[in-house]
């Protein structure tokens, strides 16, 4: 559609079902629709629907062949603040406006009249006729990767009941895959013939995305393979990095399906912005790719053993937060960091500093079958330890990816202009680079999907339990950093190195359990896009 003849008004007259007549105006923003009057009675008060909040429109021909009008439906999810005060939840609710189209005794011409509003709806609906986002570019075909296992169980029902249609109204089609086993997902968009989707979405907890995330990053086009927008819907009892989109988006914090109706309208909408991941080193060589976090002490530990209350879906890990409080750790450990730059300037390695074309900065890792002649090329993690898989019964894969150009090799002291935490007791280290660690907790209020910074946040040892419980409460509202408590460090960095002294514990990578042992890390920033608002 011509941008000038979208920022045109269209008017119009129509009927409903129950043949009231209708006025619409529309604008390059709003839907007004007004409901005329009678002979007896006025025209009443007109509604207006923000086109912000329409997801899609459709236009049908009568079923009915004695009937020669056509049918136009328009569907909406504003946010409904009269509900929002009646049950303290500024959720989206769906609101359909459905019209009959009669303007001629022709069949024909009645639904190229319904056609013709459609088209200029969803044109407006998607695009902004001033150009703030005129050419962002609306996907149309998914594959939609869903765990049925994950959270309360119930992702499969949750997408029937809640995405489904919505996906319908949006006009957008999909492939479905429900996945059987871990590492399923990996696999599958490892080999995928990516052209036939214009996204992958993943209903799951993170632990799934964590699973396509690297899937992508191990096949020899990653370069183009990650560039697939990536979206998010929430079925998990975690659900940070879809508690972290709705955040970015400046919606009110909502959880539970309100969470999955808000990320389920912002697939529709289809923006795709860019995503950080952070390139992460085990001492074994294996690299792995993370978009939320790394987690060693008390949060990974919460976060594994709260797995058994898995049946109560987000409040496992209040459960399981009482029950480590009432048996609080201490690990021994270095922690090394390089502070990023200050103003942040996108200053750590991204897509338009990294060369990807000509090949010569991939870190790919060289994998042998005979494990005492690994390799690893390109690559800053320790070469004196043997390759470990961290899935079973799979053969040693390619992992690709830009070179960690920040980093040095694991059993080589970090560089001298790194910062050294002089205290080796901890609670928890964590290394954040989303806003949300889960649904209610706001770990790094002041992150953005795409600054190119890991919040690195440690407590020290000597904390007490009470003050440990006032940090987690206080996290609840993005305000723990505002505590002041002395035991509590908060750092922006691009890269640190964590090595445990400590001979057992708990490292958990977008909460998924890898190696225990000494661990770095770099973020590249815009690497990956993401499906927002």
């Amino acid at each position: 559609m011509d941008p000038a003849a979208a920022a045109l008004p269209m008017r119009g007259e129509f009927t409903s079902s129950s043949r009231f007549r209708y006025a619409l105006l529309l604008t390059d923003r709003e839907l007004v629709v007004q409901k005329l009057g009678t002979a007896r009675r006025k025209s009443e008060t007109v509604t207006v629907m923000d086109l912000q909040d329409c997801i899609g429109c459709r236009a049908r021909g009568a079923e009915d062949g004695a009937d020669t009008s056509a049918s136009l439906a328009v569907y909406f999810y504003p946010v409904r603040t009269r509900w929002a005060r009646l049950c303290s939840s500024p959720a989206r609710r769906r609101l359909e406006h459905r019209f009959r189209v009669a303007v001629s005794s022709d069949s024909r011409i009645n639904l190229e009249e319904a056609e013709r509003w459609s088209r200029a709806i969803r044109y407006r609906a998607y695009h902004r006729t001033g150009g703030v986002c005129a050419d962002v570019r609306r996907p149309r075909r998914f594959l939609v990767l869903i765990n049925p296992h994950s959270g309360k169980g119930q992702a499969l029902t949750l997408f029937s009941n809640h995405v489904q249609h919505m996906l319908q109204e949006a006009d957008i089609t999909y492939t479905l895959q429900v996945t059987e086993r871990q590492n399923h997902a990996r696999e599958l968009v490892r080999e995928a013939d990516l052209s036939q989707w214009d996204a992958v979405v993943v209903m799951s907890g993170d632990g799934l995305l964590f699973e396509v995330v690297n899937g992508l990053m191990e096949r020899e086009d990653w370069e183009e393979a990650i560039q697939t927008p990536l979206g998010v819907l929430p079925g998990g009892s975690g659900n940070a990095l879809a508690a972290s989109i709705n955040y970015y988006s400046g919606s009110q914090p909502v959880s539970g399906e309100d969470l999955l109706v808000s990320c389920g309208f912002m697939l529709c909408k289809g923006l795709v912005s860019h995503l950080d991941l952070t390139s992460v080193c085990l001492a074994s060589n294996q690299r792995l790719f993370s978009f939320l976090s790394l987690a060693w002490g008390f949060v990974a530990d919460v976060d594994i053993e709260s797995e058994k209350y898995r049946h109560v879906g987000a409040a496992r890990f209040t459960m399981g937060t009482i029950v480590r409080l009432t048996s609080l750790r201490v690990y021994k450990g270095k922690l090394a960091y390089l502070p990023a730059e200050e103003p942040h300037s996108h200053s750590s390695p991204t897509m338009s500093s990294v060369s990807f074309n000509n090949g010569s900065n991939s870190s790919s890792v060289y994998l042998r079958n005979s494990y005492n002649q690994n390799q690893l090329l390109h690559n800053s993690c320790n070469s004196n330890n043997a390759y470990k898989p961290n899935w079973t019964n799979e053969p040693p894969v390619t992992m690709q990816g830009p070179r960690d150009s920040l980093l040095v090799p694991l059993d080589q002291p970090v560089p001298a202009h790194w910062t050294v935490v002089k205290e080796e007791d901890f609670v928890l280290v964590m290394a954040v680079y989303q806003s949300h660690l889960a649904e209610d907790l706001i770990a790094a209020p002041a992150s953005r999907p795409d600054d190119g910074v890991i919040h690195l946040m440690y407590v020290k040892a000597g904390i007490s339990r009470r003050a440990l419980l006032r940090l987690f409460l206080a996290m609840e509202k993005g305000a723990h950093l505002s505590t002041n408590c002395p035991f509590v460090g908060y750092v922006k960095v691009q890269a640190f190195r964590l090595e445990p002294f400590s001979p057992t514990g708990t490292i958990t990578v977008d909460g998924e359990v890898v190696e225990y042992g000494p661990v770095q890390a770099q973020i590249y920033g815009r690497l990956a896009r993401i499906v927002s608002g």
